[in-house]
């Protein structure tokens, strides 16, 4: 089904979707067979299987580091945090390669086979004789612990490139299952961010449970094949739900029409703005969704000022150059970035704290008493404690908090976005806290210390990302213009990326400043590093508030969308 071009009448918005996406025969959908819980369903399931071979890696990473590559604590640490800052920032270059060019069906794919091959990789180096790890009398024969780690560093650094193309592009796609323009699917699409980390965490919980034991009971080689073939079959489960999908096309780089607005505003910088917004140009006919004027950054509004209105000809070639005539939603959607900036960078602290749990937290885990009953919980498996409390909060805020506020204050979205991120940063602090607190009981202690002392810090953090990580997808996918949501996801977990970097460096200016790290834990003092992230995260909740109170959220123009009777076709 094609949008108007002769016979029009009102679209039947129950049975057809009309959001711009098209079916998998590139037909107008029809709503009771594509998108909605039916498809996202099998996008859900993959993003578990998908995080399940992520965590399996990414939790038993420092552990590997230390005791197969033989890596001091500091080395460790920072090359955990390099290699995650390169796995967050990687989806910039994924989300733009999905909404400019390949679209985020393809982009899934593509990103899943190079996934996939760094995973074999990996599996190789296990396997393969010669690319085994080996130490002292191990390495005779020619071998070489260098072949090893070039190895494995290029199998993790290839799944860093697919988790690139496969988290944001995933991710945005399984949202655009839900239709804006309806009220139904809008609410389901509020709870479809919740249960994506729902299924997040249940991978998580597997990825440092079962896994991280796998390792220590079997060996590397077969739990490197088992995540080889688990991500295999996430492929096969993506592809199987092909009709049941709704797509939506590229659109080229979304950066060419912000320069457009740009030039535009810059050429016309001497015109007055009219007095009424009304006067401004935007697009007449148009499948994309138009955006309402504000009156933040008016000079760019200098950008859709009409210079030959009175002029048919002379406006009609004005019309013709976009690097002349900007429309106000391209002017909206250029406001909307600048806007997000200071709510982008206001997060690094909190991604700072996040950072820990998956470096120092699992080293505070490995040096403490782990034993239940006849059982030895692996340090990786600590990290689970986290997930628990994430789940915990995503389905009490979707089930009982959200319906609750809804109900009280009459608006739709119950709790706003960026106060339940803020919330969610508040619990960060007290996470860091909590472990700071924690950390000196352990260093004073005579005796070893049990790891459930760890469970203060790990829940409350669980608790925080509940909020805050959930609120983070949820506002850089829903503020972002509508067609870069993929690079939308991508500047979401470019916040953890930048973070583990600013935490690689905050632990180097910290080592050359202070005597806090030692080559080992015990000879470290990790507490009062873990007060300097709490402080830094709680003066940072102040200048998020004061960010968050001026911020204007995107308001869109609601449309009737008028389409060719479906009959007509028949």
């Amino acid at each position: 089904m094609e949008p108007a071009t002769s016979l029009e009448k009102p679209l039947d918005e129950e049975k057809w979707v009309c959001d711009a996406s098209v079916d998998h025969k590139g037909r107008l959908p029809d709503r009771s067979v594509t998108g909605g819980w039916r498809a996202s369903l099998f996008i859900i399931v993959i993003e578990f299987s998908e995080r399940l071979s992520y965590f399996g890696l990414a939790t038993n990473l420092i552990m590997y580091l230390s005791k197969e590559l033989h890596e001091d604590l500091k080395t460790a640490a920072k090359n955990v945090n390099y290699w995650n800052g390169v796995t967050a920032v990687m989806p910039l270059v994924g989300g733009f390669v999905a909404d400019a060019a390949l679209g985020r069906f393809f982009t899934v794919i593509i990103s899943s086979l190079v996934y996939i091959a760094g995973l074999t990789l990996l599996s190789l180096s296990q396997l393969v004789p010669r690319l085994k790890p080996c130490n002292g009398a191990a390495c005779a024969g020619g071998r070489s612990m260098r072949v090893h780690e070039v190895i494995f560093f290029l199998a993790i650094y290839l799944i860093s490139v697919g988790t690139g193309g496969h988290k944001p592009s995933l991710e945005s796609f399984g949202a655009d299952q839900f239709d804006d323009n309806h009220a139904g699917e809008r609410k389901r699409k509020m709870s479809y961010f919740n249960w994506w980390n729902f299924a997040l965490c249940g991978g998580l919980l597997f990825g440092v449970t079962v896994i991280p034991y796998a390792h220590d009971v079997v060996g590397w080689w077969l739990v490197d094949v088992v995540l080889t073939a688990n991500m295999c079959f996430s492929l096969v489960v993506f592809v199987a739900g092909k009709s049941f999908y709704r797509y939506r096309k590229p659109v080229g780089s979304p950066f060419t029409p912000m320069a457009q607005v740009v030039a535009s505003a810059l050429a016309k910088r001497a015109l007055p703005l009219p007095s009424d917004a009304g006067e401004l140009y935007e697009a007449p006919k148009t499948e994309q969704r138009l955006l309402c004027h504000t009156n933040k950054l008016r000079f760019l509004d200098k950008a859709a000022i009409i210079e030959h209105k009175d002029d048919a000809a002379a406006f009609a070639i004005e019309q013709s150059n976009p690097w002349r005539l900007a429309t106000v939603t391209q002017v909206e959607e250029l406001k909307l970035i600048i806007g997000m900036v200071p709510i982008w960078l206001t997060a690094l602290p909190f991604g700072i704290a996040v950072s820990q749990s998956s470096t120092f937290f699992i080293k505070q885990a490995s040096v403490m008493d782990r034993k239940l009953g006849g059982f030895e919980i692996p340090p990786a498996s600590v990290f689970a404690l986290g997930a628990v409390g994430m789940l915990i909060t995503v389905t009490l805020y979707d089930k009982l908090l959200e319906p609750a506020v809804r109900r009280a204050t009459g608006q739709e979205r119950g709790v706003s976005i960026l106060k339940r991120i803020g919330v969610g940063m508040a619990l960060s602090a007290v996470a860091m806290a909590a472990a700071a607190l924690v950390e000196r009981r352990r260093l004073t202690a005579r005796a070893q210390v049990t790891v459930f002392w760890l469970v203060p810090q790990y829940m409350t953090m669980g608790l925080g990302d509940g909020f805050a990580l959930v609120g983070l997808q949820e506002y850089f996918y829903e503020q972002v213009p509508d067609g870069m949501r993929s690079l939308g996801i991508g500047l979401y977990l470019s916040i953890f990326g930048v973070a583990s970097f600013l935490s690689s460096l905050l632990i180097t200016a910290v080592d050359r400043t202070t005597t806090w790290f030692a080559r080992d834990l015990n000879g470290s003092r990790l507490d009062s590093f873990y007060w300097l992230v709490a402080a830094l995260n709680a003066v940072n909740i102040c200048v998020f508030v004061c960010t968050a109170r001026s911020y204007s959220y995107k308001s869109v123009q609601r449309k009737v969308a008028v389409v060719d009777s479906p009959e007509a076709d028949a």
